[in-house]
Order: structure tokens, then sequence, then C-alpha cells
């Protein structure tokens, strides 16, 4: 059974997810609550699987909240949000959130996403992949550089990764799916999935959003490499 909770301001909203979810055989939802700290309370509480969390809410808003819970390893967040990618969800996706979903997504694809993030992939299709990119492209344009920024920087843990794993982490930061980096790099769909699982494992994070973050913020892998 998918244990999840539910963490939006707007009471319609909880009831609408609520409704939706319990209709369902293999999910339960064990809990709402109004805002960021009493979400926080309820997952301490409850240990859902995995959070429908807002972003936009009183007391503490969601990126918040979703950072406080980004060393929580049993429980996932997915954001639900009414604007798709804005600012506010690239920062939650940054602080440890699983993916996102749109308030008005059908019913079938709250359902899915549950049930993926619960599995323990990640709730981000390649296009929606490539354009968190753009955003650290534009972040690293518009930074300062130091002399440090023309140098590798190759520190633990990336340096543990095999050259074949960093390979497919490179492939993993372009944005591209298991069946394309298997393309590009003339192996298996099967192979990919198992370096991908080294390269989280290594890393010590919880699916390949956080590894292409990581991968960036760290210098590793750097806007417009191949």
């Amino acid at each position: 059974m998918i244990r999840v909770a539910i963490v939006d301001d707007q009471e319609l909203v909880r009831t609408g997810f609520r409704m939706i979810l319990d209709s369902e055989s293999d999910i339960e939802v064990i809990g709402e609550a109004g805002d960021g700290a009493q979400g926080l309370t309820l997952v301490r509480t409850t240990k859902p699987d995995v959070v429908l969390m807002d972003i936009r809410m009183p007391i503490m808003d969601g990126v918040e909240a979703t950072r406080r819970l980004s060393t929580n390893k049993h429980t996932r967040v997915i954001i639900v949000t009414t604007f798709e990618l804005d600012e506010y969800v690239f920062e939650a996706l940054r602080n440890g959130a699983s993916g996102f979903l749109l308030k008005d997504a059908p019913a079938e694809q709250l359902v899915s996403a549950v049930r993926v993030v619960a599995s323990g992939e990640a709730l981000l299709s390649p296009s929606v992949t490539r354009r968190l990119i753009e955003r650290f492209q534009i972040a690293a344009a518009a930074g300062p550089r130091s002399e440090a920024d023309d140098v590798d920087r190759p520190t633990e843990p990336f340096s543990s990764l095999t050259d074949r794993e960093a390979e497919v982490l490179v492939q993993m930061a372009r944005g591209l799916s298991n069946s394309e980096i298997g393309e590009k790099l003339f192996v298996s769909e099967t192979t990919v999935k198992t370096h991908v699982g080294r390269v989280l494992a290594k890393l010590q994070v919880r699916d390949r959003v956080q590894a292409v973050v990581q991968a960036y913020e760290s210098g590793i892998v750097r806007p417009g490499q191949n």
C-alpha cells in the first residue's frame, strides 16, 4: 500500500486529491495539512511514502518544507503547482523534490505520478529535464566566474565514478532518457539502468533530478557539455 500525505492550503484541492487517490486499491491517503509547518508534523507522525506538496502556502511554503524533508530517506515529495516549472518549482527540485505535477492534471496522471515516485523513480520527463538544465545555463551565464571555474573539479563523490558512469551522468545532465543514452553509448537500456543506479548510489542521491542538480552545481558537468 502506498501511503500519501496531502499538503495544500486549499481544502477543495485536498478533498479532490483525496477522492481520486482513495479510489485506488493500492493507495491510501493517511493525512492532510494546510501549510508546510503542519505538513512536516504530519510527515513525522505518519511517515508517508509520498507527499503531494503545494508551493505557495502560509506560515511555511512548500519550498522550505521540501528542503527540510530532503534528509528523509523514506518520504518523497511531488510538488503540485499551478505554474509549470516557475522559479519556485525550480527551487523545490533543487531542494529535493522528486518531480512536479500541475494541479489541473487529469486524475489518471495524478495516480500514475504517485506510483512512479513511490517506486523510486523521478517524475520528470526528458523534455522537462532539458528545461531544468536551461535554468542552470542561464544561472551560469549570469554568475561571476573565477579561475576555479576554468579547471575541472572532480571531487568526492564524483571521483568514485567509473569512466562509463561519468559518461552516463553527463548524458543524464543533457536530459537524455535511458533509451537515448543507450543509443548514444551503444549499450542496452538495461545496462544504462544499471549504470544510473550506481551513479545515484555513489552520489548518495535519491533520483536523477538530484544527480543532475549536484553535477551542475559542483562544476563536474557544465552547460553545453556533450
